[in-house]
């Protein structure tokens, strides 16, 4: 009889213990899944986003899903992949909209079905989203117009290689950089031509422009592609440091620009701590915690001068220096 009662004993002990593993497990926290959606995969811009998201993500123990289109033009393409995530259940979506506007309904939805929506890089319109996290582009617009000025004597006509239009942050570089100019009454643009985030079309447009107008004294190139593009075009024509070149950015080729006194001044974001803030707000949201409207990441102005600065190097090579 002894035996009967202990082998019960260990039966029931044996059961509260798998009850309480099981409570265990019910109670652990989900791991959450962050999908970041970029304008494209392909950007140097971009990746270091992505890096940014992974740092966090990996801290706070979340999973990141990372898919962009193949082009920032592919508006469609990101409406399918935010539709996508969306079916998928993911926890939250950090997103860089192709354009402003299109995107919104596709965010709403999330929204709707309790997936916050972050945003970073460039604007919704309306603002609908969770948290804003970026550059105040008006504002580099601005200091890129003001340093352009300087290094061409505040006199001159100057040109803008746009990227795409209907996407907010560069049409607010540019409107930044026109109202900069406005404090220098012997400075003109000649012309505005659209790279649509291409290389090759933002070669053409440079080349357009240079041939049109062949006094120009300095470019604004608005983003990665059009700086690369741009940049590429006054080494082949042999203009640099004859055409002053002031491009947002700083890709690997940026850099190498800069470096070959073709790029005067890379207005530099921080692509790093956008990616990484998106996951931890978005997180904390989840989480029921107050997160703000708005977080602007700032820019700095990278010449030759300062390129060797610490803080500069920290801001041009991230994952280097972290």
């Amino acid at each position: 009889m002894r035996w009967f009662r202990f082998y019960i004993l260990a039966f029931v002990s044996m059961l509260l213990t798998v009850f309480q593993v099981f409570a265990v497990l019910a109670q652990s926290p989900r791991r959450c899944r962050i999908a970041v959606v970029p304008m494209t995969n392909t950007h140097a811009f971009f990746q270091t986003i992505k890096a940014g998201a992974e740092k966090a993500a990996k801290e706070l123990g979340a999973k990141i899903l990372w898919r962009g289109p193949e082009s920032e033009t592919d508006v469609a393409g990101q409406i399918a992949i935010m539709e996508n995530f969306i079916a998928q259940k993911v926890d939250a979506i950090v997103l860089a909209p192709c354009e402003r506007k299109a995107l919104v309904p596709v965010a709403q939805k999330a929204q709707k079905r309790g997936i916050p929506v972050i945003v970073v890089d460039s604007a919704l319109e309306p603002n609908i989203a969770d948290c804003f996290i970026a550059t105040d582009n008006f504002k580099g617009g601005y200091i890129a117009g003001e340093t352009l000025a300087k290094l061409i004597g505040e006199t001159g006509k100057v040109g803008i290689v746009q990227a795409i239009p209907g996407a907010a942050s560069v049409q607010e570089r540019e409107r930044g950089f026109r109202e900069a100019l406005k404090k220098f009454p012997r400075m003109k643009i000649a012309s505005v031509l659209y790279g649509q985030s291409s290389v090759a079309t933002a070669m053409q447009a440079a080349e357009n422009m240079l041939t049109a107008h062949p006094d120009l004294k300095g470019i604004f190139a608005v983003n990665e592609i059009s700086g690369v593009g741009t940049a590429q075009v006054l080494r082949t024509r042999k203009l640099a440091g004859k055409v002053k070149l002031v491009a947002f950015d700083a890709s690997e080729t940026e850099i190498q620009a800069l470096k070959d006194g073709i790029i005067q001044a890379l207005i530099v974001q921080n692509p790093f701590r956008m990616g990484e803030l998106g996951v931890r707000y978005a997180i904390a949201k989840l989480q029921g915690k107050q997160i703000p409207k708005r977080v602007d990441t700032g820019v700095t102005v990278v010449t030759k001068e300062n390129f060797n600065e610490p803080e500069i190097q920290r801001l041009l090579f991230p994952q280097k220096n972290r």
